[in-house]
């Protein structure tokens, strides 16, 4: 009877810190850039693309961090957002190159398009690659920045 349990507690366990990765390994990151450009444009708001992966604690601690209070907001507020996992640098590498390649200083990189596509922001040095060593007001001062920085863009 205890070792059904403990089992039982152990699926659970892992169940449930599997549904809460950030990064859906099996999506098309193509056709999701392409829809949230469509919202975009329908908005009148850029997109945020976040660059990361599961296994990535400094991506883990960002997701956390844009997922709850005033950092939701703001992210919710300004942009359409899509998560494109890169695995272990070996996947969707032609699409962060497209942009620039954001992840060549390391994860979770970030970059905003326009409506039509063309890159407003990236980070460039890995600005984001110690995420979770940001507190939740440098996080949110970051992404604030950011909005002007892409706000500022013909």
């Amino acid at each position: 009877m205890n070792r059904r349990f403990a089992f039982l507690a152990a699926l659970v366990t892992t169940m449930a810190g599997a549904a809460q990765l950030p990064y859906d390994e099996s999506a098309d990151a193509k056709v999701a850039l392409q829809q949230a450009l469509g919202s975009a444009k329908a908005g009148q708001r850029p997109v945020l693309v976040i660059f990361g992966a599961n296994w990535c604690e400094d991506c883990r601690a960002l997701d956390h961090a844009l997922s709850e209070g005033r950092n939701a907001a703001l992210v919710s507020r300004e942009f359409e957002v899509v998560k494109v996992d890169v695995g272990r640098f070996n996947r969707n590498l032609d699409v962060a190159r497209a942009y620039g390649d954001p992840i060549k200083k390391g994860i979770p990189a970030a970059v905003v398009l326009s409506a039509d596509n063309r890159v407003l922001y990236s980070t460039k040095a890995g600005e984001l690659a110690d995420a979770r060593r940001m507190s939740e007001t440098g996080i949110y001062d970051f992404f604030e920045n950011v909005v002007k920085s892409s706000r500022d863009k013909p």
